[in-house]
C-alpha cells in the first residue's frame, strides 16, 4: 500500500510479447539515460532471462566504487508488487520493470502497476501482429501505451509502412524511433549505456529524446490520476 507522505516514483514497464525485439536493450538504455540525467533509477528484472540482472554484474565490476545505480533487482513476477513497496521507501524517482516475453500473467502484473507501458517493436509484420496481445493488457487495465519503432531505418519503405500499421492499432506510437546501431550492443557489452560510452552519437540523441518523451507522457498520465483520486 503507498504511503501519501512518500515520494510516488514513476513507474515504466517496458514490455513485448514477442521475444527478439529489443525489450531489454531498451529498458536499460533508458534507465542509464535517465541515471545520467539526475534521476535515482531501479530497475526490476522479471524475465527468466536474467539479462538486465547480468548487465548489471558487468556494470558493478566495471564502475567499482564508482557505481552509483541503476539499481537492478531481479525476482519472478509475482513478487512485483512487494518489490515496489519495498524500492518505494528508498525514494527512486523512476522504477522500470522489464517483463518477459509469453508470460502472460507476469506482464499483467506489471502493465497494471505501471503509469506507462513502453511496447517496442520491429518494422516487421510479425512483431506489428504479436503486438496486440500486450496491448489489449494495456486497454484493459486503462494503462497508457507507447509503441516504439526499434531497430528501424527509416530509409526504406517498409519502414513507413509498418509505422502506419502500427499507428492504427489503437495506441500512441513514439516521435522518437530508434535506429538499428551497434553502439546500443557494445555499450552493454562494456555494462554500460549509449549516453555514456558515445554521447554525442547519434544513438545516444535518440535514447536521450526517447527517455524525454516517455517521462513526459508517465508524468502526465501521473498527474491524470491524481486529480482523478482527488475528484
Amino acid at each position: 500500500m503507498r504511503n501519501d507522505n512518500q515520494k510516488q516514483p514513476i513507474i515504466v514497464t517496458v514490455a513485448q510479447q514477442k521475444g527478439g525485439a529489443g525489450k531489454t536493450t531498451m529498458a536499460l538504455q533508458l534507465a542509464v539515460a535517465w541515471q545520467k540525467q539526475g534521476h535515482k533509477v531501479a530497475l526490476i528484472d522479471i524475465d527468466p532471462q536474467g539479462s538486465a540482472n547480468a548487465w548489471s554484474h558487468v556494470r558493478a565490476k566495471a564502475l567499482a566504487e564508482a557505481y552509483e545505480g541503476p539499481e537492478v533487482v531481479s525476482i519472478t513476477g509475482w513478487r512485483m508488487v512487494g518489490e515496489l513497496s519495498r524500492l518505494q521507501q528508498f525514494g527512486f524517482d523512476i522504477i522500470i520493470v522489464d517483463s518477459p516475453p509469453r508470460a502472460e500473467a507476469e506482464v499483467c502484473i506489471a502493465v497494471r502497476s505501471s503509469d506507462i507501458c513502453v511496447i517496442p517493436l520491429q518494422a516487421s509484420p510479425m512483431d506489428v501482429w504479436a503486438t496486440k496481445p500486450t496491448l489489449q493488457f494495456c486497454f484493459r487495465e486503462k494503462v497508457p501505451a507507447l509503441l516504439v519503432m526499434n531497430r528501424i531505418n527509416m530509409r526504406t519503405k517498409l519502414a513507413s509502412k509498418m509505422i502506419e500499421e502500427a499507428q492504427l492499432l489503437g495506441a500512441e506510437v513514439s516521435e522518437q524511433t530508434i535506429g538499428s546501431r551497434v553502439a546500443f550492443q557494445s555499450s552493454l557489452a562494456e555494462g554500460m549505456g549509449v549516453v555514456e560510452t558515445e554521447p554525442y552519437s547519434d544513438a545516444a540523441k535518440e535514447i536521450d529524446a526517447l527517455a524525454a518523451e516517455v517521462l513526459k507522457r508517465a508524468k502526465a498520465k501521473s498527474k491524470k490520476s491524481a486529480f482523478s483520486k482527488a475528484a
